[in-house]
C-alpha cells in the first residue's frame, strides 16, 4: 500500500491533485477540502493516500490528513457506499459535521451529499455510529486541563462525553458541556445534542 506521496504540486484541479514525486506525476482524486488545503503550484506537500484496485482501473485517492483518510475508509465499508461516493460525502461535509451527523443519527444531513439517498444515509448511521463514537481523535492532546474537571458520572453521561471527544472536543470541553446539560436529557443522543447547542453559545 502507498501510505503517502510527498512531492511538488504540479496541478490543482476540481477534485484532483497532481503531485510530482521523483519525476513521476501522481494523479490523486481528492475531496474539495483536500484540494483547498493543498499549497500552490511547485510547493512541497505530503498527501496521505488510499489505492483502490478494480478489474478495469487503479485509482489513487489523496487526503490532507490521516483523519480524513480514516473516515474515507470507514465510509467505504458501508454497504452501498463506494470510493467515489465516500469522496463525494467528504467534499460536501467537514469531518466534524459528518461525525456529528453519524453520532446523532441525522440521516437527513447525510442524504444531502451527492449519490446518497435516505436508505444509504440510514445505513451509514447504523454501521458507523459505534465506530465513530469509539474514535478518540483528541487522544494526542495534553490531558492536564481535563484532569481539573471531573468526568460526568453515570454510563449515559460517560457515553455522551466519549461521543463529544470523538467529534474532536477535548476531554475538558466534553466534560464541562455534559455537566452543564446533564439534567436536560436522559439519552446519549439527547445529551450530545444539548451539549453541542450549549457549546455553540459559548
Amino acid at each position: 500500500m502507498i501510505a503517502f506521496i510527498e512531492g511538488k504540486i504540479a496541478e490543482k484541479n476540481h477534485g484532483e491533485l497532481v503531485i510530482n514525486a521523483g519525476g513521476v506525476g501522481f494523479s490523486l482524486m481528492c475531496s474539495n477540502a483536500t484540494v483547498t488545503a493543498a499549497p500552490g503550484k511547485d510547493e512541497m506537500w505530503r498527501c496521505y493516500t488510499v489505492m483502490n484496485v478494480r478489474e478495469d482501473a487503479m485509482e489513487l485517492f489523496g487526503f490532507a490528513t490521516k483523519l480524513e483518510r480514516e473516515m474515507f475508509k470507514k465510509l467505504c465499508t458501508v454497504t452501498g457506499v463506494g470510493a467515489k461516493t465516500a469522496l463525494g460525502i467528504l467534499s460536501t461535509m467537514s469531518i466534524r459535521d459528518l461525525s456529528i451527523a453519524i453520532v446523532t443519527g441525522d440521516d437527513k444531513a447525510l442524504a444531502r451529499a451527492p449519490g446518497i439517498g435516505k436508505k444509504t444515509a440510514q445505513r451509514i448511521v447504523l454501521e458507523l455510529r459505534d465506530r465513530v463514537e469509539q474514535q478518540d481523535v483528541s487522544s494526542s492532546q495534553p490531558g492536564a486541563a481535563a484532569a481539573a474537571i471531573p468526568a460526568p458520572a453515570g454510563g449515559v453521561h460517560r457515553e455522551a462525553q466519549a461521543a463529544l471527544q470523538a467529534l474532536g472536543y477535548t476531554s475538558a470541553e466534553a466534560a464541562r458541556a455534559i455537566n452543564l446539560v446533564r439534567d436536560q436529557a436522559d439519552t446519549v443522543d439527547q445529551l450530545v445534542l444539548a451539549a453541542l447547542r450549549q457549546m455553540s453559545t459559548l
